[in-house]
């Protein structure tokens, strides 16, 4: 079994200006059909049925929902899935915050996290870690990775807001180009996940507020959103 992880860009889709071109959210003021049938070619590329990617209505909170199975629209109020079932992919949407993609491979329990400045804030990561425990997962054996995400050069914030997350998030706290205070949420997250334990934590580079290939949410409103999708394939690694 092989755990696969996918992260959309703008391109690719159908959905039109602001929202151009590859969108996947469904509650940012686009056409639904255009959202609908964006879904669908994400599906079609990564060789699953649209009914097995699992979608969240993402409220920033520390709310953790297991999946076993397909779902009807969205998993209501929750910010992150966690599934131990092979083929069913769970998506995260985001346009600034970080999507966090967890997996123990050996045990078989993978999860998909949005964490923006609240979320993060209030340890939406570390109660995902637990309840993938419950499901069998060994810290030590989860690997993270951080997706694309508003980077600490970019992300401006007043000098309160830096000091709360700092608080709560040690490490997050950052200076922008400009000289002034600002958040890296990847950074904060990387330390929390590497101090509880977690085996391994890779970043994605990009940062979505300067990234024109990228949705963001601080750089222009309205706009789209990104997908950060997670599954485990049952299939072995040459195919068979």
């Amino acid at each position: 079994m092989r755990v696969r992880r996918v992260v959309t860009t703008r391109a690719g889709g159908v959905s039109v200006a602001p929202y151009d071109s590859f969108n996947l959210g469904d509650h940012v003021g686009d056409d639904p059909a255009a959202v609908a049938a964006n879904r669908k070619r994400l599906a079609e590329q990564i060789g699953l049925e649209e009914s097995s990617v699992v979608w969240m209505e993402q409220i920033h909170s520390r709310n953790v929902t297991v999946v076993d199975g397909p779902v009807q629209g969205a998993v209501p109020a929750t910010d992150a899935l966690v599934t131990a079932t092979p083929g069913l992919a769970l998506a995260v949407l985001s346009a600034d915050c970080v999507p966090v993609l967890l997996s123990d491979d050996e045990a078989g329990v993978i999860a998909g996290v949005h964490a923006g400045r609240v979320g993060a804030r209030i340890g939406i990561v570390p109660e995902t870690l637990r309840v993938m425990v419950e499901l069998g997962a060994k810290i030590e054996r989860i690997g993270a990775f951080l997706g694309p995400a508003a980077s600490g050069e970019h992300y401006e914030v007043p000098p309160d807001m830096q000091a709360d997350v700092e608080r709560h998030l040690p490490g997050s706290a950052s200076r922008t180009r400009k000289g002034t205070t600002g958040l890296d949420l990847r950074a904060g997250l990387r330390r929390q996940l590497l101090e509880a334990g977690v085996a391994a934590v890779a970043v994605d580079p990009r940062c979505t507020i300067s990234d024109p290939d990228l949705f963001s949410h601080r750089r222009g409103a309205p706009t789209g959103r990104l997908a950060s999708v997670i599954w485990m394939d049952e299939s072995e690694p040459d195919g068979r």
